[in-house]
């Protein structure tokens, strides 16, 4: 089993490349949708880039026994409780700091605030590991 320390490490490895994914989107789809509408989708293609990252490298070998598409679901379904602490923390940003960078560093501000919940749930909730009984 792989150390939580190490899991960790990579989660948050996941997680810059997530908010990489997330600023990009959110920047392109905000002439069209407005920073708080852009945000929805970005933040939709963030979870999706690392529900990938950390399925591959994070939790290599964990949850197997379900069907890909189920995991995904339930992947995105344990980060909506994080996902609205990140996006809390997000609309905060854009209120209390002004500024043409307050969209990035609200992006940034939110997937710190909701990291530690989603780390959580990705390690005992969607990827967790399945004892396999002694003989």
């Amino acid at each position: 089993m792989q150390s939580a320390r190490r899991q960790l490490a990579f989660f948050v490895l996941a997680g810059l490349i997530g908010l990489a994914v997330d600023s990009a989107m959110l920047y392109a789809l905000a002439p069209w949708l407005g920073f708080y509408g852009a945000r929805v989708l970005s933040f939709l293609g963030a979870a999706t880039t690392t529900w990938a990252v950390n399925r591959r490298y994070t939790f290599d070998g964990h949850g197997g026994d379900k069907p890909v598409w189920r995991q995904y679901l339930q992947y995105l379904a344990s980060m909506t409780l994080g996902g609205c602490v990140n996006y809390a923390a997000y609309a905060a940003t854009l209120q209390w700091v002004g500024g043409s960078f307050s969209p990035l560093l609200g992006v940034a501000l939110g997937s710190l605030a909701g990291m530690g919940f989603n780390f959580a749930s990705a390690r005992y909730l969607v990827f967790r590991a399945h004892r396999q009984p002694h003989s």
